[in-house]
């Protein structure tokens, strides 16, 4: 953030000639590109690892697809609320950042699309949907050619020792992520004074209108989708008890910005003040951790419409749907860490064909954003578990919160 600011106000002093350091900033773009596959393909095997065969009957499948559909819905509200706000309007990107050339393909192309011929070569080629498709098919097949083999053969050490190999890659990634990361409050510095310097004080507009967009698309789908359809319509509960409830693990959320990093507590809610059987929650809430990125995904919708309007184009249907399938796919294997939002905006943007400079715009308020998407996604997981105890009679309302 301060790193934004800095950039900004160099980039209104000293106007044009602030753009020749916007090199130390395609430096932050180049590295961003570098790790995109590497990261998609790594992190959805492993997040596919704790979806195990014995846990993929009643309650995995309950599981799975409540996440799938609250995660589909998110996105469908952050693309409409984008549409009403249109964040990224006024201004346009600066001359330097430009988008590779795609034609916008219709529905039934977009659907095909996601299905690789050669996953090794949509890999090569940076095709992030298709290589979303594969690494979630290779993935789930390893979790059960492991489970199914017998203790100790070739096949079985063989998937274990896989697995390794791909956990010990993907924390290697993490950790190139983390220095790129660090970099970017350099990079962020230098493409902040471009485009300041270039595009002038609009931009300061777009950043609320971001801002306020995704606050929006949030409250409405914690207000709609958790409260009013999960806890009061399926749960026929009261949704200040549920929030009460919660509370300890949303604004732990709110303050760590990580899923992951606030699981004690959610589990610790889950149990004392929900209700909820350890048998139930024990599994949906790790796996919500992991799959269930309802407010991350969100924010692709809202990015994506941010960036089209940046570079002066309105988003077709067809990639709009584009976006939803990306987002919903790659929500699988999102690390619940701090940031991982723009890694995931990262494969929309290069999805679409558009320039990943957009990355370098919204990093120095990504800390605003991350918050309000780690509450979202914390707050589903929660509301999801209750529903999963309600339907396999494990979760008490007799007590906790719902008895006051």
């Amino acid at each position: 953030m301060a790193s934004l600011v800095l950039g900004a106000v160099v980039g209104l002093t000293v106007g044009e000639p602030a753009g020749k350091l916007k090199p130390l900033g395609d430096v932050l773009v180049r590295l961003l590109k570098m790790v995109v596959i590497p990261i998609v393909f790594l992190t959805l095997v492993m997040g596919l690892r704790q979806i195990q065969p014995s846990k993929l009957g009643r309650v995995g499948t309950q599981t799975v697809g409540a996440y799938l559909i609250t995660t589909s819905i998110a996105i469908v509200f952050g693309l409409g609320v984008a549409n009403v706000v249109d964040p990224g309007t006024g201004v346009s990107l600066p001359e330097g950042a430009e988008a590779m050339e795609k034609t916008p393909p219709g529905l039934s192309e977009v659907f095909l699309n996601i299905f690789p011929l050669n996953p090794i070569g949509a890999m090569a080629e940076g095709n992030v949907l298709q290589t979303i498709f594969f690494a979630i098919v290779f993935g789930i097949g390893l979790a059960f050619v492991q489970k199914e083999s017998e203790e100790g053969s070739v096949v079985h050490e063989g998937t274990k020792t896989l697995f390794s190999v791909i956990e010990a890659a993907a924390e290697v990634m993490f950790k190139i992520v983390w220095g790129i990361m660090e970099y970017a409050v350099i990079g962020v510095f230098a493409l902040m004074a471009w485009a300041f310097g270039t595009t002038g004080p609009d931009l300061i507009i777009s950043f609320g209108k971001l801002i306020l967009a995704l606050t929006v698309a949030i409250a409405v789908h914690i207000g709609f989708t958790y409260l009013l359809i999960i806890v009061m319509a399926l749960d026929r509960e009261s949704p200040v008890e549920f929030l009460t409830g919660a509370k300890e693990a949303i604004t732990t959320a709110f303050a760590i910005r990580s899923s992951s990093g606030t699981l004690p507590v959610t589990m610790s809610n889950a149990e004392d003040h929900l209700k909820i059987d350890e048998e139930i929650y024990s599994f949906t809430l790790p796996l919500g951790a992991t799959i269930n990125m309802d407010g991350t995904a969100m924010y692709q919708g809202v990015g994506a419409i941010f960036a089209a309007n940046l570079m002066g184009v309105n988003l077709t249907i067809g990639q709009q749907f584009t976006v939803l399938a990306t987002a919903v796919l790659a929500s699988v294997g999102t690390a619940g860490v701090p940031g991982s939002g723009l890694i995931m905006l990262t494969l929309v943007l290069t999805q679409l064909g558009f320039p990943l400079e957009i990355i370098g715009f919204v990093a120095g308020i990504d800390p605003i954003l991350d918050r309000l998407r780690t509450m979202n996604n914390v707050t589903g997981d929660l509301a999801v578990s209750t529903l999963i105890g309600k339907w396999n009679e494990a979760i008490d309302f007799e007590s906790g919160v719902w008895s006051s």
